[in-house]
């Protein structure tokens, strides 16, 4: 690897933020910050009087140490409640108790309906008082797919429904580690609903592989 590209995958590498968890100690799943953020962000734009200016996830207690079900991705986090820190902008005379009471409560919806994040604590920040309120900041477009190999269990991820494309922001799409194999993809729905679907599929269709992973580096 050339000195530039080393730089390039460092940085694309860099993006995805942390690699959370989804689910508890048996789903075999996680989705990258940058996702999740991504969904965290559309469920707050909706809401009228503020702005999330800066959103981050992190574990709830940092010296947790549980062990998942099945082999992680590098640097993982291990399952566990984590923390939404978040700062926001909200529009002069718009009552912050009210305004911080309601983006707290949406935070935490989505967390669980659309991403199956167990987030516990969410600490908010207001940082600006505006006459108005700045641009939605983009979400950034989805990977693109990524050529999938022509094996069983590239099949069977593909098949599943939800699954958008198979992706390969650390590698290859199917990553596969003596008997265990890690599946990278963008999911159309709800991540962890998918990716238990995907685990199942694979390892029907891979029964070589002790255990199957899954890392959803885009929700849609």
């Amino acid at each position: 690897m050339t000195g530039d590209s080393w730089s390039s995958a460092v940085r694309r590498r860099l993006g995805l933020g942390r690699l959370l968890a989804l689910g508890d100690v048996r789903d075999g799943a996680w989705i990258t910050e940058r996702a999740a953020v991504s969904v965290l962000r559309a469920a707050s734009a909706t809401l009228p009087g503020l702005a999330v200016t800066s959103l981050r996830l992190a574990p709830a207690d940092p010296e947790s140490r549980i062990e998942p079900s099945v082999p992680p991705p590098p640097t993982a986090l291990p399952p566990g409640p984590l923390r939404i820190t978040a700062e926001l902008a909200a529009l002069g005379g718009h009552p912050l108790p009210e305004l911080t009471a309601t983006l707290r409560e949406a935070l935490f919806t989505a967390a669980d309906d659309r991403l199956g994040l167990p987030v516990s604590d969410i600490d908010l920040s207001v940082t600006s008082l505006l006459d108005a309120l700045p641009d939605p900041q983009p979400g950034g477009p989805p990977p693109g797919p990524a050529e999938p190999p022509a094996t069983a269990a590239a099949a069977a991820a593909l098949g599943t429904p939800g699954v958008a494309h198979l992706t390969a922001e650390l590698g290859s799409p199917i990553h596969a580690t003596q008997a265990h194999l890690r599946v990278e993809l963008a999911t159309t729905r709800h991540p962890l609903e998918v990716a238990r679907a995907v685990r199942d599929a694979v390892a029907r269709a891979a029964p070589e592989a002790n255990s199957v992973a899954v890392l959803i580096t885009w929700a849609g």
